[in-house]
């Protein structure tokens, strides 16, 4: 027997900093304000679809292609099924574009404050990263990441709006990046571009180095679904086939595709349930500050906000005594900031009542 259970494994895989989810807990009572899940619940039509989709055939596979849902995202953004790719969350649509764009000499490019899966990739595939610092305000320094990708790079990867800040880019920012490395992909995930941000679909038509990636976790309230896809040129898509159909052929089931295109065909329910998060957002963003907070501005379905006086870690940990779970992140330069979803009202005014409490403690 080896020394340690440990030498079983391959090298790549001891070296591994894995991704840590938020807290899902299985606790009653608890006002869970940490994941970014949506408060609402989905669409009717979405039930029903999956209710219809429930039956007989569940014994056969799903369609491989996704086509259904394929046909009603294309529809939605204007595009060409043949520029839409499905896959199992986004977080499996990136890992397979990881994989598709980014194994090259030069290094891969992304923000050192952002979604921390991205780190976990680059581990993974074996990618050379070089995190580009976002400034003072926390926001990317696009002239700066500009700059660096003329010079040579695998790629560019940005969260617009930013994960955990909630900070958005303007068009004009993604477009500057795309003229600055036209011979290499750049990938805009865009998990929260529908509380308040520009999403960057109107530029695939002129840019064959764009992929932009979304969920329908968040605004369409199917984290439990499991629902991503992305949107570029077709040869971008033929390229995320060829990796997807050679690891897994059949990634999102029956009830999945059938959920996932009602919920993109109800408009008016979408339009109803974002527009309540966005409005409680505003709302939260004003208690907060009354409370001393700092709140960054946010495009998102949180908030990322500071207290100039108090700890965020104790803050979070006197938050969750009280049965609120917020999210804390101990990296550096954000270890003071406390990300918060966006719950209903009556969550969000549960929170704020814990805060008081909080920090009326000496």
């Amino acid at each position: 027997m080896p020394a340690s259970l440990e030498e079983f494994w391959s090298p790549r895989v001891r070296a591994l900093e894995p991704y840590v989810p938020g807290e899902q807990p299985r606790i009653a009572g608890l006002v869970k304000l940490n994941t970014n899940e949506n408060p609402y619940p989905p669409s009717p039509m979405v039930l029903d679809a999956i209710q219809h989709a429930a039956g007989d055939k569940l014994a056969l596979y799903p369609d491989p292609e996704s086509l259904q849902l394929r046909e009603a995202v294309a529809a939605r953004h204007g595009l060409q099924v043949d520029q839409v790719f499905a896959g199992n969350g986004s977080d499996e649509v990136l890992a397979h574009a990881f994989f598709a764009f980014f194994q090259r000499a030069e290094p891969l490019l992304f923000p050192d404050v952002t979604y921390t899966f991205y780190r976990v990739y680059v581990q993974l595939y074996g990618i050379d990263a070089e995190l580009q610092r976002v400034d003072g305000r926390l926001r990317i320094d696009v002239p700066a990441l500009a700059e660096r990708a003329s010079q040579g790079c695998a790629g560019i990867v940005l969260a617009n709006p930013n994960a955990p800040t909630g900070i958005g880019l303007a068009l004009a920012d993604v477009e500057a990046l795309l003229r600055a490395c036209p011979d290499r992909v750049v990938l805009v995930d865009e998990a929260y571009i529908d509380f308040g941000g520009q999403s960057a679909m109107p530029l695939i038509a002129r840019h064959a180095n764009l992929l932009v990636v979304q969920t329908l976790s968040k605004s369409r309230s199917l984290a439990g679904l499991r629902v991503g896809f992305a949107c570029g040129q077709a040869h971008l898509i033929d390229a995320l086939t060829r990796v997807k159909n050679s690891f897994n052929s059949y990634p999102l089931d029956r009830l999945a595709q059938a959920g996932a295109a009602a919920a993109l065909e109800d408009e008016a329910w979408f339009t109803k349930t974002r527009d309540a998060v966005v409005h409680t957002r505003e709302g939260l963003v004003l208690e907060l500050e009354d409370l001393g907070f700092e709140v960054l501005p946010s495009q998102a379905n949180f908030v990322f906000a500071r207290h100039p006086s108090r700890d965020a870690a104790a803050l979070a940990a006197g938050l969750r005594q009280r049965k609120v779970l917020v999210r804390h992140f101990r990296q550096p330069r954000i270890e003071q900031y406390l990300r918060i979803s966006i719950g209903t009202r009556e969550q969000c005014s549960a929170l704020v009542g814990a805060l008081r409490e909080v920090l009326a403690e000496t």
